[in-house]
Formats: C-alpha cells, sequence, structure tokens
C-alpha cells in the first residue's frame, strides 16, 4: 500500500447537516492556502486528504440506521461545493466514494451494507476503477468479472480512475457474460492490482485520475454487489453521481468570483475612465454583478436539485427520478457556464498582470476546462428539452 492508503485513524462521525457544512468550511478555509502550489508543483494532496476524510465528511451520506449523519443532498452538494472552491481537485477526489455509497444502499446485502459503511465511518476511503479509455462510448465496458463458486475474477483496464491512487479500497466495474455490470471492492494491495499515477491533464492537477489495471484480480463473493440493479429499477444514483459533477462546478466558479473581485479590487484604472483606481470602474462594476448574479442563480439550482434527489430518493419511482435527473441537469448546465465564464473573466477584471505565471490564476480556467468535460452539457440541453417538451424520460445512467 502507498503510505496515502495506510490503515486511517479512527475519523470523526459526523452527526448533522449543520455540523458537515461546519467542517467544510473550516477544512476549505486551510486547503485553499497552498491550493496554487499544489497545482503548480503537481503536489499529490496525501495530508490534506488524510485530513478530509478524517473530518468525517466522507461519511456524511452513511444513513443513520448504520451510523452515519444521513445528511440532505442538499448539504451533500454544499459540502462539495465548499471544498471546491478552496481546491476543486480536493472537491472531486470524493465524487466516486459517494457514489457508491448509494449503489451500495441500493444493491447490497444487508451484511455488505453494514461492512462497508462501518469502514467508512472509520475513515476507509473509496477509490474507482469504473471508466475505461479504450470502451466504445462511457457506459460500455470489457472488464470483464467471472464467478466460479465464492470467488470472483475481474481482468481489465481502466483510466480516469479519480482518487484510486488513494484509496484503501478501489471499486471496479465489470461486466459477466450478459453484460450486467457489477462492482467488486478491492482492497489497495490485492495482488493484480495495479493503480497507475498517470494522469497529465492541464487541469485537476492533483486528481490522480489516472489508470487502473486488474490482472486475474480475486475477491470473495461477499466483496461484490449487483450494481446494475441501480439502475434496472427507478433510483437517484444518476442524479446524485451528476449533482456531485455540478457541485464541484459551482465550487470553481465560486473560487474564480472571489479571485477576481480581489484583483479586480487592485488593478489600474483604464486610462479613458477618469477613475482613479480599478473598483471603481463602471464597467468593471457591472461585470462582478453579473457574475455575481450568476454564480448565485447556480447556487440557487444546485440545492433544488438537491432537494429534487431528497425527494426521489424518499419517494422512488420513474417520476420523482426523470424529475431530479431534469433538474441535476439545469443544474450542471449552469455550473458549466459560469465556471468557465468566470474563470476567464478573471483576467479581463484583473489586468495584463493577473496573467503572470507567480499568480497561477489560470489553474481555475484549467480546472474548469477540464472538468465541465466530464459529461458534455451539449447533452444536457437536449435530456431537458426533450423532456418538457416530449415528456420523454431521461434515459438510467451514471451520467444522467
Amino acid at each position: 500500500m502507498t503510505a496515502s492508503a495506510q490503515i486511517p485513524r479512527t475519523a470523526h462521525v459526523i452527526r448533522s447537516d449543520a455540523e458537515a457544512i461546519a467542517v467544510a468550511h473550516k477544512l476549505a478555509a486551510r486547503f485553499a492556502i497552498e491550493a496554487s502550489v499544489r497545482d503548480r508543483e503537481r503536489r499529490l494532496p496525501v495530508a490534506e486528504l488524510d485530513e478530509f476524510s478524517a473530518s468525517g465528511l466522507w461519511g456524511i451520506t452513511v444513513p443513520k440506521e448504520y451510523g452515519g449523519a444521513g445528511v440532505s443532498y442538499v448539504t451533500v452538494a454544499e459540502v462539495v461545493k465548499i471544498i471546491s472552491s478552496a481546491d476543486s481537485s480536493l472537491g472531486q477526489i470524493p465524487q466516486n466514494h459517494l457514489g457508491v455509497l448509494d449503489i451500495l444502499l441500493q444493491t447490497a446485502t444487508e451484511e455488505q451494507k453494514r461492512y462497508y459503511f462501518d469502514k467508512v465511518l472509520q475513515g476507509f476511503r473509496f477509490g474507482n476503477a469504473f471508466s475505461e479509455s479504450k470502451s466504445k462510448n462511457a457506459g460500455a465496458f470489457e472488464t470483464r468479472i467471472r464467478f466460479d463458486k465464492d470467488t470472483a475474477q475481474i481482468d481489465g483496464e481502466k483510466f480516469y480512475c479519480t482518487g484510486a491512487l488513494f484509496a484503501h479500497i478501489v471499486p471496479a466495474v465489470a461486466v459477466n457474460e450478459q453484460n450486467q455490470a457489477f462492482i467488486a471492492f478491492i482492497e489497495r494491495d490485492n495482488p493484480g492490482l495495479t493503480v497507475i499515477d498517470s494522469w497529465d491533464g492541464f487541469g485537476q492537477r492533483t486528481t490522480a485520475s489516472g489508470g487502473v489495471t486488474l490482472n486475474a484480480v480475486k475477491v470473495p463473493l461477499s466483496a461484490v454487489i449487483p450494481a446494475h440493479k441501480a439502475f434496472d429499477e427507478p433510483t437517484a444514483d444518476g442524479p446524485i453521481s451528476q449533482i456531485i459533477q455540478a457541485a464541484v462546478d459551482t465550487g470553481i466558479a465560486v473560487g474564480a468570483l472571489e479571485e477576481t473581485k480581489r484583483y479586480a479590487r487592485e488593478s489600474r484604472p483604464w486610462i479613458d475612465s477618469g477613475q482613479d483606481h480599478g473598483w471603481q470602474d463602471p464597467f468593471s462594476i457591472a461585470a462582478i454583478g453579473e457574475l455575481e448574479w450568476r454564480v448565485h442563480g447556480t447556487e440557487a439550482i444546485l440545492k433544488k436539485a438537491g432537494q429534487a434527489i431528497d425527494q426521489a430518493l424518499l419517494t422512488p419511482n420513474e417520476d420523482s427520478v426523470a424529475h431530479a435527473s431534469v433538474v441535476v441537469a439545469q443544474a450542471k448546465v449552469l455550473s458549466a457556464e459560469i465556471a468557465l465564464l468566470a474563470s476567464s473573466k478573471l483576467f479581463e477584471l484583473a489586468g495584463t498582470r493577473s496573467v503572470l505565471g507567480k499568480y497561477n490564476l489560470d489553474r481555475h480556467w484549467r480546472n474548469a476546462r477540464t472538468h465541465t468535460l466530464h459529461d458534455p452539457a451539449r447533452w444536457k440541453y437536449h435530456l431537458i428539452g426533450n423532456y418538457l417538451l416530449n415528456g420523454v424520460k431521461p434515459a438510467r445512467h451514471a451520467w444522467n
């Protein structure tokens, strides 16, 4: 095991939504201090992740009946947004961890739920080995799982494995002969599991979203869950995955806007403005005002999306899940747009000096441009319009 995946100390157990948000604010203030340095140096946030998971925030969705806080998804989105506003790489890393917790809740046996939820409350981190770069599309898997009596064997190759390098347990998606998807929970030091630190994207630099190879990896059947059941029937798993993505992008926008206001106050006034200070420029004032309301509007839709997910979890059916998917899609569109806009306007309003390498302000745009590629917003417009105009419910998968 790597140093970042050592058996954790017992984590704090958060008990309420309010506590989760308060803890997120405290952590974000600390994570922001060296976020630029970590990005510039591609310094993996090992210590920060240990503090993050030990804080209890990685266990806030564990239901109350299993010892967790069972917070609302309004709170989950707010927590991810707060952390992402300080360091969007740190905000993204628990995305698949949180998604897996919902799939566990939906598809695992009672014994599996108790075992893995307890692990999470202790501070164990799930990475992921889900996506593949060589398959036909994001939802197609070539990784295979074969069952033999009381064990399962997994063989395949994964990429975009955010968090796997830092994980204690790596959930891997594989399909059987009927193309049904299963998730195998693989211990980080399991023979045949290799995590490759190969992520060299220009944004989200410290997520370690590299590759995983699975060469005859064997696990007991008790470590396998039928993930396909989370989509065979209407569940909120897709919207849950997507709202976390939208929360990361919203956090990027919030962080970029705060930087914009700070540097715009320090910028020189334009020669024709007749003003003494950059913060007196009427066009800068108007632009800041527009960015502010766009960010707040996105935050409002993000909250509405969380409420729709909470309702879908309370009363899961075709209509409630479709509604949640549509509202989350709206949040995804708005968050992608404002993250890119705010991180670009930052330079326009802060002035030429803002492009100097020592400030590293381009990390906000690089992070926004990289993370918003996770799933194309152009298809969200189609999803929303097709539902509202034609009553066509969104397809159920992890990207809706």
